[in-house]
């Protein structure tokens, strides 16, 4: 079913794009490009010897970088777990740190976590059909906490741009870990 359900939401979006732009892209982003934002490195390694999975992908268009333009995508954040924190997104703020976002979620069980520089931070669970608003000045990451792929539609100015380099050393404040069969918000050893 998943597979099935990823296919059509790609299509559905190349469909809705169709004439806007040929510049579609898309990236993918394996255990091995991003392991070092888990905090059980040991298990982040043996993962990446013995079968290194896809983590997340995303599509979006390649949308002029002008003031007033907009830039949009889909994101599948695919489930599984690293020493029981849960698949997510790398995170990011936006190098335009006054810029907010929305994702609108198409398939599957979530949270997106959000910090600002100033140390404040929430989640928002998400589910089909629901849409998260991302304040401008936070960083966001997407995390699956379900057992299907994580897709959500996102929209942000075209100009924005993504800062990922920030919060890579530290990470965000808070991760997601599983704890009897249930997402727990614990702080990241990275910042204690």
């Amino acid at each position: 079913m998943g597979k099935k359900v990823i296919d059509q939401a790609v299509s559905i979006f190349f469909s809705l794009t169709d004439g806007l732009s040929k510049e579609r892209q898309s990236s993918k982003r394996y255990l091995a490009d991003i392991k070092s934002i888990f905090r059980d490195q040991k298990e982040a390694e043996r993962m990446v010897t013995n079968h290194n999975p896809l983590v997340y992908e995303f599509y979006e268009l390649g949308m002029p970088a002008d003031a007033g333009d907009l830039a949009f995508g889909t994101s599948i954040t695919y489930p599984g777990s690293v020493g029981g924190e849960y698949f997510m997104t790398k995170g990011h703020f936006h190098n335009i740190l006054e810029t907010a976002e929305v994702y609108y979620c198409l398939q599957g069980h979530g949270y997106m976590l959000m910090e600002n520089p100033e140390g404040e931070w929430d989640y928002k669970e998400v589910t089909p059909g629901n849409a998260v608003y991302v304040p401008k000045r936070f960083a966001h990451r997407s995390i699956n906490i379900g057992n299907d792929p994580f897709i959500t539609f996102f929209c942000f100015r075209g100009d924005a741009g993504h800062d990922y380099k920030t919060i890579e050393s530290t990470g965000f404040r808070k991760v997601i870990v599983e704890k009897d069969g249930k997402p727990n918000i614990i702080n990241n050893p990275r910042w204690e």
